[in-house]
């Protein structure tokens, strides 16, 4: 009897501390997935503006290591107006951001002067080896965006306005250098509540384009969803400054770019 017995309260007494072990490690799971809830709420909200290219793609890639993505999106009368706005929507859905903001500049196609809202215009071939601007630049725009930009911030509380700026390997648009970003630093400081708190930055504007895909590979990017070319047909066209430079940066980074070209202007002509 007194063998059953200590059985008995031995086979209770295992039950018991497997009991307390299941109940401490869920304790200690719960713990940690609060703990990720937590610091995911605490992040600190930063507006992305996302145009749907692969510059401002990598600079979302960069963002989201540290803040908390509101990606802005500005529709100015492109051509490309559609198809940037379904990558746009594309790389929000894979990154699962949540706020998001479109905003119609249509103005910007009144004002014209631009190949890419005057479609009286032509959009050239790529001349990536000249000093002039295309006439694909449009006027003073990024200086517009980034007024509605800085507007949203001090509505949501953000403190950083990421932009995908490339001034080292781009079509030499005046309002992509570095210069250009400092000078609007010290307007928001002058003319905003929030001062000198809300700042810009450009993670990707001293790189290169293949500098850039390798940077953008290696925190995943899914440049599958982005759109470089100046056209809005079904594949790029392989032949305006734009694609010229994804696709020079794309060979020089030895990597696979993603979407279809309807032609690749480096098997016809030479660049430097």
């Amino acid at each position: 009897m007194a063998k059953i017995l200590k059985k008995a309260i031995g086979s209770s007494l295992k039950k018991a501390v497997a009991t307390k072990k299941t109940a401490s490690a869920k304790t200690v799971k719960n713990t940690g997935a609060n703990s990720k809830k937590k610091a995911a709420a605490e992040k600190e909200t930063a507006v992305i503006l996302l145009s749907g290219g692969m510059d401002s793609a990598v600079s979302l890639g960069v963002l989201l290591e540290k803040y908390e993505a509101a990606a802005l999106h500005l529709n100015y009368g492109q051509l490309t107006e559609n198809r940037e706005l379904e990558c746009f929507t594309r790389l929000c859905d894979h990154y699962g951001i949540k706020r998001r903001l479109i905003v119609d500049v249509g103005y910007l196609q009144q004002i014209g002067g631009s190949s890419l809202t005057d479609h009286k215009m032509i959009v050239p071939r790529a001349n990536i080896g000249s000093k002039e601007v295309p006439n694909t630049y449009v006027p003073f725009r990024n200086a517009h965006i980034l007024a509605i930009a800085t507007s949203w911030a001090e509505v949501i509380g953000a403190r950083k306005i990421f932009i995908g700026a490339v001034s080292e390997d781009s079509s030499g648009y005046p309002d992509t250098r570095p210069e250009f970003y400092e000078a609007f630093e010290k307007v928001i400081r002058t003319g905003t509540k929030a001062g000198g708190a809300i700042r810009i930055v450009t993670p990707v504007i001293k790189l290169s384009k293949a500098e850039i895909v390798r940077f953008g590979n290696k925190l995943k990017v899914p440049f599958i969803h982005t759109w470089s070319c100046y056209s809005g047909n079904e594949k790029a066209c392989g032949v305006c400054d734009s694609c010229a430079l994804r696709l020079r940066g794309f060979a020089c980074a030895k990597a696979k770019d993603p979407i279809e070209y309807a032609e690749n202007i480096f098997k016809s002509e030479i660049f430097v």
